[in-house]
């Protein structure tokens, strides 16, 4: 089976996200790049995959130039080829982006056949749009499910698991299909040093693709002011036991 897993290239979760002064931008002075964790998952269940089905996993990103490590790391665990459709760096909105991928993904079919499944993350580390994979899968025409915790592939039908409070949905499609992926759907594997020499030899292609703007527009990042918390010493001994008790009070525990 073919696989197509879109990735996006992000800031490394956890790290400190500074504002450029004109709040148009993220700061990238010092930051770690990394590939999106529900896409990473994405990528470790495109392999699984492929390995229990047979077939190929085509990792696509949209980006600068430096997405390719990303595209490298895909291949580092199991992926086999790296497509980038390369930016200037800037934020696309949404739409522009789906735009963009569609044609990508025409493109690479015209020249090697229909993807079976298409694997995107459920939403982006940065952005958290929701909107790429959805807008990508009706411009194919293929059915989407999204918040996928499980992938199960039976012939030409696809069985997806969706996990609610109640305990799980299943969703079958005929394929070609597309899922939207959760972290959680499994523990993606760290490269082998086979791996890494592997993605070295990486031939990345790449699709320069014009795409028009969406009607989405970004006016300003504001990054919340950072939350300051006090520790109070309420003394010592046996004299601090009415300031816990005071304490208690306010809480509601008492």
């Amino acid at each position: 089976m073919r696989i197509c897993c879109c990735v996006k290239r992000v800031p490394a979760p956890g790290a400190r996200i500074n504002v450029t002064a004109d709040g148009q931008a993220v700061d990238v002075a010092h930051l770690g790049f990394t590939t999106s964790p529900h896409e990473e998952c994405g990528v470790e269940e495109a392999v699984q995959l492929t390995e229990a089905h047979g077939g190929e996993v085509t990792v696509l990103t949209l980006g600068p130039p430096e997405a390719a490590e990303q595209l490298r790391y895909a291949a580092s665990v199991g992926a086999h080829h790296g497509v980038l459709v390369p930016t200037d760096g800037s934020a696309w909105d949404p739409q522009r982006t789906a735009r963009a991928l569609t044609s990508a993904i025409e493109t690479l079919e015209e020249a090697g056949g229909p993807f079976d499944l298409l694997i995107f993350g459920n939403e982006s580390a940065d952005s958290g749009g929701f909107q790429v994979g959805v807008r990508v899968a009706f411009a194919l025409g293929r059915p989407i499910v999204g918040g996928i915790k499980g992938i199960e592939i039976d012939g030409t039908t696809v069985r997806a698991r969706r996990q609610t409070d109640a305990g799980f949905e299943v969703y079958e499609m005929f394929m070609p299909a597309a899922v939207g992926v959760k972290e959680g759907i499994n523990l993606p594997r760290y490269p082998t040093m086979r791996g890494r020499l592997a993605s070295k030899r990486l031939e990345v292609g790449e699709l320069a693709i014009e795409a028009p703007q969406g009607g989405q527009s970004m006016r300003r990042l504001h990054r919340p002011a950072d939350v300051v918390s006090e520790t109070v010493i309420l003394g010592e001994g046996p004299a601090a036991a009415s300031a816990v008790v005071d304490v208690l009070a306010d809480l509601g525990v008492l």
